[in-house]
């Protein structure tokens, strides 16, 4: 028996225990495998729960938890982390045929995904409030280093909207607009924070290591106030370093 037709059977309950298995003793010890298969299917299959809560409540318990152990049978964990576990699964629901009509699923996980990366990320201490009031044109000049736990998600669908309906009892969408999500972390726990029209490509080129000034042509039209305004409220911003000191 190999390493991957013991794996395979550890994470499908309906292939059959895995021939010649015995315990220290020498005995049989198939019951003992079934009870320990079992347990797997189950921690993994809690993990995505709690890793996917909206994800979760938009489809269903009972879909959510048949839908996971297919996961786990296609993308079987490969870290002991379980906190990093179900890294694979936009990519999954993308392809997961029974919910394809629901085009938007791939971006909530991601944007759980995101929420949780940016729970564990590191500490960083935010610049003052009106460390951007400076002149117009030493601002152009600048570079931002953003705090780790800063995440940026552009998508096609409501999908803060969605998030905010399943996870804070907010509005449902009304409309399939585009909405681009800026995940800040103030304090402890993440918060997405919904982007004005134009603000995720400035924001992109910022994080891109662009100047300010190359990252405000580069978007566009924006609101430049109110953009800032998340950054600076949210404590997205690290660092900033001036054309004098690259």
């Amino acid at each position: 028996m190999s390493q991957t037709e013991f794996r395979a059977a550890i994470l499908n309950p309906d292939l059959a225990v895995p021939a010649g298995l015995v315990d220290a003793q020498g005995r049989p010890a198939g019951r003992r495998f079934s009870v320990y298969r079992n347990n797997v299917t189950v921690s993994l299959t809690e993990a995505l729960r709690q890793a996917f809560p909206v994800v979760r409540a938009l489809v269903g318990e009972d879909f959510f938890t048949a839908m996971a152990r297919e996961h786990l049978r296609a993308h079987p964990p490969t870290s002991p982390m379980m906190m990093f576990y179900g890294g694979d699964m936009p990519e999954f629901l993308a392809n997961f045929p029974p919910v394809r009509h629901l085009g938007y699923l791939p971006d909530v996980a991601r944007l759980e995904l995101m929420m949780r990366c940016s729970y564990h990320a590191a500490d960083a201490a935010p610049v003052p409030p009106g460390a951007l009031q400076i002149a117009p044109e030493a601002l152009m000049g600048v570079t931002l280093r953003f705090a780790p736990a800063v995440q940026l998600l552009r998508s096609d669908w409501p999908i803060h909207s969605i998030w905010m309906a399943n996870a804070r009892q907010g509005t449902p969408p009304k409309a399939t607009v585009a909405e681009d999500v800026l995940i800040v972390r103030r304090d402890f726990d993440p918060d997405p924070m919904l982007l004005p029209k134009g603000a995720a490509g400035f924001l992109a080129a910022l994080m891109a290591g662009l100047t300010f000034g190359a990252a405000f042509e580069a978007a566009g039209s924006l609101d430049l106030t109110a953009t800032l305004g998340i950054l600076l409220n949210g404590g997205a911003i690290a660092g900033i370093n001036s054309a004098d000191a690259r």
